[in-house]
């Protein structure tokens, strides 16, 4: 196991009713962003629980944070924030709304004339943030409990990764209720995302850290063993509690500690997603199985990990067809001309954006331009 400093100072808050705990959490005094997406939260009753606990503090509402949130979007934000002289920005959403609270709060402090300078140089540089706090609606990236964000510039179609230390929300409440509004779609997507921070950090190689090991294949084995459950309809608190705790524990810092880590469905992903549209959850599902059997001969010993732990199969190629049948289980299609998109195009254009930005990931480094589409090219 490698040497590491682990370092989480959020505050987690879980349980029915925990919406009821900003009244203590948020500052007393604190002018408020209060930041969401299209609008659900005005129809389930969460926008008037956290209005409500928010009580007599200036509360200034911003809307429409897309999924994949737009640089765009943002910047009127961070012009918010200054204007009204705001100092809190609660997000109220998913992970989108979360990671595009967290730019702004760095947005908001940036010393430079082109705060998209932050995702050009993934956070290097970002010495101060505006205090964030979240209400997470929909478990799936994490967001709530790491200090990262992924940003989307549609006028340039890119989708670049921040991370910075002074960005780690300040505390998030989780009350699993605020999940039964959702759309199935989403709720699988969810899982996927959950599913694959996991393998990013896990499907490695051995590392001599049997703690992590074992933390990761519980996560994991428990979003496939509950899944049906966590897709059921109507939804049951126990299993969306359990939903919402996976996807905190799976991208928290905590299973990566002193391991090496992969990423390249990630960084595969967020191309397909900013080139083609499709959803995060969608394009991890398509990834996955790809840069597994590219990479199957250097993965094959936590594959076959894998395989026994969590699936009871023997192999790892035999693991690796367990994992896209997993995702299928839920309803995602797991090729890309089930999705409409042509391999070869995709692979060209990301061959050349990876290319452009001199960009190689996995935890060997191995997966450039060309590894990259090719693993694209293959999931056609």
């Amino acid at each position: 196991m490698n040497d590491f400093t682990y370092w989480n100072p959020t505050r987690l808050v879980f349980g029915r009713g925990a919406i009821a705990r900003l009244a203590d959490l948020v500052p007393a005094r604190a002018r408020v962003l209060l930041a969401y997406g299209g609008g659900s939260i005005l129809k389930n009753g969460v926008h008037a629980q956290v209005l409500a606990a928010l009580g007599e503090r200036t509360v200034v509402p911003f809307a429409g944070i897309e999924p994949n949130p737009d640089h765009a979007t943002l910047m009127k934000a961070v012009a918010r924030v200054r204007e009204e002289r705001l100092d809190f920005l609660l997000a109220v959403g998913g992970g989108s709304v979360l990671d595009g609270i967290k730019y702004v709060a760095a947005a908001a402090r940036w010393p430079g004339p082109d705060p998209w300078d932050i995702l050009r140089t993934a956070g290097q540089g970002v010495a101060s943030a505006v205090p964030v706090g979240a209400v997470l609606t929909l478990p799936a990236t994490g967001s709530e409990a790491n200090p990262t964000a992924v940003i989307s510039r549609r006028e340039t179609g890119e989708k670049l990764y921040f991370g910075a230390d002074c960005c780690y929300p300040a505390f998030a409440v989780l009350d699993p209720q605020t999940t039964f509004s959702l759309p199935a779609r989403q709720v699988a997507n969810g899982i996927v995302d959950a599913f694959v921070h996991v393998m990013e950090q896990y499907a490695t190689q051995p590392a001599a850290a049997p703690l992590q090991d074992r933390q990761a294949e519980a996560i994991l084995a428990t979003l496939v063993e509950e899944a049906p459950a966590i897709l059921a309809d109507p939804p049951g608190y126990d299993a969306r509690a359990t939903f919402t705790w996976c996807a905190t524990q799976a991208l928290n810092g905590l299973i990566g500690c002193g391991v090496p880590q992969d990423w390249a469905t990630h960084m595969i992903g967020h191309e397909l997603t900013a080139l083609h549209g499709l959803d995060h959850g969608v394009t991890l599902a398509v990834v996955l199985p790809g840069v597994l059997r590219h990479e199957v001969e250097f993965k094959r010993g936590k594959l076959a990990q894998l395989g026994r732990r969590v699936f009871g199969v023997d192999g790892a190629e035999a693991a690796i067809d367990r994992v896209e049948a997993f995702f299928r289980s839920v309803g995602q299609r797991t090729r890309l001309s089930e999705h409409g998109v042509d391999a070869d195009a995709a692979a060209d254009r990301i061959a050349r954006r990876f290319r452009a930005r001199g960009a190689r990931f996995g935890e060997r480094g191995a997966i450039g331009p060309e590894e990259a589409a090719a693993i694209v090219r293959a999931r056609a």
